[in-house]
């Protein structure tokens, strides 16, 4: 496999073997089980459906529930697709896949939905400057964004303008996070770094392409 879905458990640091302590993220990886196959034969595409966290059956609607009988597993929360495997991978419904995926030192990416920060101004949202000198009558200027387009030409404000809005809740990929340590017994791994996403969020973490 080259990935698996995991929850986002917090930060911690670490000491490496030069006494430095490094920034860490906590996360919960696996165990996910496998509750489907894509083939090309059927789907045009090859697959593995991977699931994580369990659900409790009165919260699980009928179509979902007998898409977890088929694989023979209890239902879950999170669903996610895998395309990317090993040469000779071999994987059957109902399998598990745990951490032992991965190996401490390599690399990994990591997708989460980043957090919401809610409607925002410009200062915030793209580190806007505002006005600096809060004399000579700029008394409520401070955090303002100024002109956003011209006057009869072209008469309109062009998409992309950057301007106040809601801020944070996107999906976020990071590249190229180093694992600093594995703790196979507690399906633990450490990854060098900040992800995204508040505590207690879902994230997939996939081998680094």
């Amino acid at each position: 496999m080259s990935g698996l879905i995991g929850k986002k458990i917090g930060m911690t640091g670490v000491f490496d073997k030069n006494g430095k302590n490094m920034a860490c993220t906590v996360i919960e990886a696996g165990p996910c089980v496998v509750t489907q196959i894509r083939t090309k034969e059927i789907d045009g595409y090859e697959a593995i459906q991977l699931a994580f966290d369990e659900r409790k059956e009165k919260q699980t609607n009928k179509p979902l529930k007998g898409h977890f009988d088929k694989a023979g597993v209890s239902p879950k929360k999170v669903l996610a697709e895998f395309t990317r495997f090993e040469s000779g991978h071999k994987k059957e419904y109902g399998d598990t896949v745990t951490v032992d995926v991965f190996i401490e030192g390599e690399y990994i990416d990591v997708v989460g939905i980043s957090k919401g920060k809610g409607f925002q101004g410009v200062v915030k949202r793209y580190n806007f400057k505002g006005v600096n000198d809060a004399t000579h009558g700029q008394h409520n200027r401070l955090r303002a964004p100024g002109s956003i387009g011209a006057s009869s030409y072209p008469s309109r404000v062009f998409k992309g303008m950057r301007m106040a809005g809601r801020m944070g809740g996107n999906r976020v990929k990071l590249i190229n996070l180093q694992i600093l340590k594995i703790i196979p017994e507690k399906n633990i791994i450490l990854v060098k770094g900040a992800v995204p996403g508040p505590n207690g969020s879902y994230i997939i973490v996939e081998r680094w392409s």
